[in-house]
């Protein structure tokens, strides 16, 4: 989890920064342990068989909503309260839903990075997968809602990638520098894990 919350701990246990669930646990680290098991299953789940082909805004959301919704009563809802991690500070709460608007619709716009050269559409993906994860959308479960969404996007493109196969820190720091407008670790990793 590790998010700092603006202004206070919403959607928390009184006094502490636990996500309320519907499991009611109370404990950090075992939440962290059964949300990895179920939304593990539920990712394998979903990219086995999607729930949606849409690539819009609607999609992200139904996509947190399968992978979260057995843990949290908000699974699949925009947060309400601005976050920020490691010092990113993600899209403020209010400007989310103008924002999803702006970056799913350049990719409609753009027939969701269909027929390009594999440099051009590791170009694309990095664009979309910084704008993604300046976006930030929901109050936990950023990233793995990105990287389903981006595996069905990349496979509906011809193209084939697995997240599994990459080395997670190094994806991190490659996503922290992104962050910050450096994007040339995050375009390296990409180039070699987006497969014809």
């Amino acid at each position: 989890m590790g998010y700092s919350i603006d202004p206070i701990s919403a959607n928390c246990y009184p006094g502490t920064t636990i996500l309320i669930n519907k499991f009611d646990i109370r404990d950090e680290e075992k939440l962290n342990e059964i949300e990895s098991v179920i939304s593990s299953a539920r990712y394998a789940e979903w990219l086995n068989t999607p729930r949606s082909s849409a690539f819009d805004f609607d999609h992200y959301k139904a996509i947190h909503r399968f992978l979260f919704s057995d843990l949290y009563e908000w699974a699949g809802e925009v947060r309400t309260v601005n976050i920020s991690k490691k010092g990113t500070h993600f899209t403020p709460a209010e400007s989310i839903e103008h924002q999803a608007a702006l970056i799913f619709g350049r990719l409609r716009t753009c027939n969701y990075f269909n027929g390009l050269s594999h440099d051009k559409f590791v170009e694309e993906i990095v664009d979309f997968y910084c704008s993604t994860n300046a976006l930030h959308p929901f109050r936990e479960g950023n990233g793995r809602t990105q990287r389903a969404f981006l595996t069905q996007l990349i496979r509906n493109a011809g193209y084939e990638i697995n997240f599994a196969d990459m080395d997670t820190d190094l994806l991190m720091i490659a996503t922290i520098q992104s962050a910050q407008g450096v994007t040339d670790l995050l375009k390296d990793i990409f180039t070699e894990s987006i497969l014809s």
